[in-house]
């Protein structure tokens, strides 16, 4: 579906980490040691510079020279702390060798803090001339970017589909999506057609990206500008790595953050929190679609106590994105059902202690045909615990012959005072 403008993705968000008494061994982090300094956006624009971007079909302009302006009118607006890389496909080689010419990717501006007049003139004197090596500029752009504690983006503009493959570009963002890395590609076609259009969704698709159509240079300009003023909400540090469980037995006990873990087709992982009393849990998982599944597929999140009795069922936290589906849930000590914990109470008293909620995140996806099973499906897990908000209680009417009796006596004030009022209202009539 083309979308000229995408409403934006609203990534999720990081929880403060809370330190929990006991032992806990998975920690996203400690409260006692000094907050980290949050490592700036880094993003880099991959901008095609092959042949065909000299097209002049939009807003009776070339392609390049809509896309240099949307260029430096985005790089004008950046925040200072950015950190902001350019690379180019198809720049260079003229020739009509296609091995030399499917070589032909460089970064033209290092990612760095902005240097906004250096950035603006790399990209003015660029002029179309060959291929397009997209796979491969995927991932150089990757490597460009590095590794470290926050998330990291690319941002593809491109007129065309990829003319080199192989490397195929949307089999390179499995690629990086299944290493486990951060990273999110952002694509943009220039009036493209279907080819692209499928191409670039994949791209997207693969790596929890989005996709636009640009057909205009103010959709481009808009639409780039909201994509690197996005990289300021990716996390300030990365989830740590955790791996679920097939019971909750033996699953492994998270304190509050966010936490990275693989899932298969159709499997179950658990995962444990403490909550003491008075405290409230707050759980979220989000899984992303980065290979091909079949459309009847869903998240479930659920917390259960123990001994398996289901405390409660999270609910689905759509966010109009169709390579991610999240479920979230709250639960507070003594939300569970009275009844079972009457029954509980009658047979082993238990003292107010923490309770041990089991966290069960499933999946109901099916693989379409060919689709590798292995490695499993991104999952992020959110976990927060934080004081119950307090509810205001309802009027107490008892329960056995208190109520009885309570129902009673209300009966009897009724009938008399309806009766009194009755007897009145005949009397004056009659006087009048």
């Amino acid at each position: 579906m083309i979308n000229k403008r995408w409403p934006s993705a609203v990534l999720l968000g990081l929880l403060a980490a809370t330190t929990l008494a006991g032992p806990v061994p998975a920690f996203a982090a400690d409260d006692d040691r000094a907050e980290p300094v949050a490592e700036p956006p880094r993003v880099q624009l991959v901008l095609d510079v092959s042949g065909s971007m000299r097209a002049a079909d939009i807003d009776g302009r070339s392609r390049i020279s809509v896309a240099q302006q949307a260029f430096g009118e985005v790089v004008d607006a950046l925040p200072d702390e950015t950190q902001l890389g350019i690379r180019v496909l198809g720049a260079t080689y003229q020739g009509k060798d296609k091995t030399e010419g499917c070589r032909d990717t460089q970064q033209i501006v290092p990612v760095g803090p902005v240097n906004r007049s250096a950035a603006k003139a790399a990209v003015a004197t660029l002029r179309p001339t060959g291929f397009t090596p997209v796979g491969l500029a995927l991932r150089e752009a990757a490597k460009d970017l590095g590794t470290g504690s926050t998330a990291r983006r690319i941002v593809l503009i491109t007129d065309g589909e990829d003319t080199c493959a192989p490397p195929d570009p949307c089999q390179v963002a499995r690629e990086l999506a299944a290493q486990g890395t951060t990273l999110v590609v952002d694509t943009l076609g220039l009036a493209p057609d279907e080819k692209v259009r499928k191409q670039l969704l994949c791209i997207a698709a693969a790596t929890g990206g989005t996709y636009t159509a640009a057909n205009s240079a103010s959709d481009l300009t808009d639409r780039l500008k909201q994509l690197v003023d996005r990289a300021r909400d990716t996390y300030a540090t990365t989830p740590s790595k955790v791996e679920g469980t097939q019971a909750c037995p033996d699953a492994p006990l998270l304190a509050p953050g966010v936490y990275a873990d693989r899932e298969t087709f159709s499997e179950h992982r658990w995962y444990r929190v403490p909550v003491r009393p008075g405290e409230e849990l707050r759980a979220s998982v989000s899984v992303a679609l980065d290979r091909p599944v079949n459309l009847d597929h869903g998240v479930l999140l659920r917390a259960t106590a123990a001994d398996g009795r289901e405390l409660v069922r999270g609910v689905d936290a759509g966010s109009g994105r169709i390579d991610v589906v999240s479920a979230g849930l709250r639960w507070s000590a003594g939300a569970d059902d009275e009844g079972d914990e009457g029954d509980m109470a009658s047979a082993t008293p238990t003292p107010p202690t923490v309770t041990t909620v089991c966290l069960v995140v499933s999946n109901m996806f099916a693989p379409q045909s060919g689709t590798a099973k292995n490695p499993g499906m991104p999952v992020e897990l959110t976990v927060d615990v934080v004081a119950a908000s307090p509810t205001p209680d309802g009027p107490d009417l008892g329960r056995g012959w208190v109520l009885l009796l309570l129902l009673t006596v209300a009966g009897l004030l009724t009938g008399l005072i309806a009766g009194w009022l009755t007897r009145w209202w005949v009397a004056t009539w009659r006087d009048n």
